[in-house]
């Protein structure tokens, strides 16, 4: 390698990780020092521990991964940092990126999105999950006065329902077995309830808990001819359904969702920048700030992924700090 360095993270595939050393090369018009980085537990943690089927070796590809699957890869995609080098009138901005967790790092102009003024870069790694978010809601196609229930209250669940809970006339509840997470509801603006005690007969039931009780939940609470949108990843794991009892007779669609595809309905004229651009404005809500639960720095990261990989771990969204 030749330099100038900087130091990145790389998943191990076995439960591991280590920061490495990484070239930056000399392609790409911006240098951008990292200021923050967010875990995205659900990808990241099967990417940690190996656990990406080979059927989706290439389709599980981030934009600027280095490595293959299953390990070990530099993976990552929520980056926030400051252009320190480049075109005039991008110095000093903060942008966002698809890009791993690395120190600094080159990117071409087409490759960042400029952070709206109105959106501090300590929130703004919270894009991908909105961009997830936002997708599922093109693909659920949510109507105002529709009763919707989203099942699982992590960083994602807890998104989708706060931008249905904008729909005018619109009854949200947000579901999930643990009651430490009653607080979401309240700061969101929605109906928290757990699903001993959740209201059936929904017009629209969103699935986000990558359970397979949580997803028989999901369909227990569809009312007739209503959708379930899976918004899950699963990775290597099968999952068991009940779609024997009443599936057919209520002629429920069960329907997936994933943002590595612009939703059909929007597609023609909507480009994966575009959306990512109308994630980060929807970020101007200090209320967003409670699903940032954990601080960690990007050097004890090993660690953190380790932590995170654990299901008892209740962390929302982890942000990693650079500074």
């Amino acid at each position: 390698m030749t330099g100038p360095y900087a130091h990145a993270f790389w998943s191990l595939g076995d439960g591991s990780g280590e920061i490495r050393q990484a070239d930056l090369g000399d392609s790409g018009e911006l240098m951008v020092r990292t200021c923050y980085s967010a875990v995205s537990r659900g990808s990241e943690t099967l990417v940690f521990n190996g656990q990406v089927p080979a059927s989706e070796f290439q389709r599980m590809r981030a934009p600027f991964q280095s490595g293959d699957f299953p390990g070990p890869v530099k993976y990552g995609y929520s980056n926030v940092g400051v252009v320190e080098q480049g075109a005039h009138d991008w110095h000093g901005r903060h942008v966002y990126c698809l890009y791993p967790h690395q120190t600094h790092y080159r990117a071409a102009v087409d490759d960042v999105v400029p952070l709206p003024t109105d959106v501090p870069p300590e929130r703004a790694v919270l894009a991908a999950n909105m961009e997830t978010a936002l997708n599922a809601m093109w693909d659920a196609a949510p109507g105002v006065g529709d009763r919707i229930s989203i099942v699982g209250a992590g960083v994602v669940g807890a998104l989708v329902a706060w931008l249905c809970a904008r729909l005018p006339g619109a009854r949200v509840q947000l579901i999930d077995i643990d009651e430490r997470k009653r607080f979401l509801g309240e700061a969101l603006g929605v109906e928290f309830r757990t699903p001993d005690n959740a209201a059936s007969e929904q017009d629209l039931v969103i699935h986000a808990s990558a359970s397979d009780a949580g997803l028989q939940t999901a369909l227990s609470l569809a009312g007739f001819e209503a959708t379930v949108l899976e918004m899950s990843w699963y990775g290597s794991r099968e999952v068991n359904l009940p779609l024997g009892e009443a599936f057919h007779a209520r002629r429920l669609t069960l329907r997936s969702s994933q943002v590595g595809s612009v939703s059909p309905g929007h597609r023609p004229r909507w480009d994966h920048r575009r959306r990512l651009s109308l994630a980060l404005s929807l970020l101007n809500d200090d209320r967003l700030d409670v699903l940032i639960s954990g601080e960690s720095h990007f050097r004890d990261l090993p660690a953190t992924l380790q932590r995170l990989s654990q299901r008892d771990d209740n962390t929302l969204c982890q942000r990693i700090c650079y500074a």
